[in-house]
């Protein structure tokens, strides 16, 4: 997300402090591009889609999704898998942001087409260190511009 590019960030995080405290830490981490946070996993692919609670609104482009895997409706696998079997969608990085470690799971996003998986950390001071540290490293990143 370099300085030539604007890449919205899509926050799919059914926990409002782990959200709040995402950007946050993200605009500690020197990010001020747009963001959009939703819930659940059905909200996440009717946002992608410009569907549901927004129908008539284009979809940002380029865009970058932290999703978490926990979630109501739909969970995070269905929404990566969603994503990455739409010709849509597919091109659109994300990165898994989840409290899950079990090295199946990591391989299961992978596999699914995650670009990043992270581990939050459970302690306070440590996850806000993280996502500052996610902030660094998206401000280098360089993101594929949709359709």
């Amino acid at each position: 997300m370099n300085a030539t590019q604007s890449v919205s960030i899509l926050i799919v995080e059914d926990d409002e402090g782990h959200a709040r405290l995402i950007e946050k830490n993200l605009k500690r981490g020197k990010i001020s591009n747009g963001i959009t946070h939703v819930t659940d996993g059905q909200q996440a692919l009717d946002f992608l889609h410009s569907e549901g609670a927004f129908a008539g609104q284009v979809r940002p482009s380029p865009l970058l999704v932290l999703l978490d895997l926990n979630m109501p409706v739909l969970d995070g696998y269905q929404v990566l898998e969603r994503m990455k079997a739409d010709p849509q969608t597919r091109h659109i990085p994300v990165v898994v942001l989840t409290t899950t470690d079990d090295a199946r799971e990591v391989a299961r996003c992978y596999d699914l087409g995650c670009s990043v998986y992270i581990t939050k950390p459970v302690d306070y001071e440590s996850f806000c260190e993280a996502i500052q540290q996610l902030g660094l490293f998206m401000s280098i990143v360089t993101v594929p511009d949709g359709e």
